[in-house]
């Protein structure tokens, strides 16, 4: 029997920026691998997260620019043009409607800020 890998085994974790290079309860956009990645520091909760950059609503990259807050107690951001919120931690669609985002494991460490893909 082969041993099992776990799900952390698979990723690749890819260097994206700078810890600093991320306003605090804010967000940014790293390219990856083709990909554009928001990367949030949600500073008020100590946490960290990285989606999609595209909004699936209208195709628009520019989840990175959207306010990040809570609903209900759910992390969530809200595309800065047409308000769809998504959560920052399974990337489902929170206004009901039946769009959703990838979301992707982070890493913060010494200063540096790793995603994986």
């Amino acid at each position: 029997m082969e041993p099992r890998l776990d799900i952390k085994d698979r990723i690749t974790w890819h260097l994206a920026c700078h810890q600093q290079d991320v306003p605090e309860d804010g967000g940014a956009c790293a390219l990856i691998e083709g990909r554009q990645i928001a990367i949030y520091h949600f500073a008020r909760r100590g946490e960290w997260y990285a989606t999609d950059n595209e909004c699936p609503h209208r195709q628009q990259m520019a989840l990175s620019r959207g306010m990040i807050g809570s609903q209900q107690g759910e992390p969530k951001v809200a595309c800065p043009f047409h308000k769809k919120t998504f959560s920052l931690q399974d990337g489902s669609c929170l206004t009901g409607e039946d769009y959703k985002i990838n979301t992707y494991p982070i890493l913060v460490k010494e200063g540096l800020v790793y995603v994986g893909l």
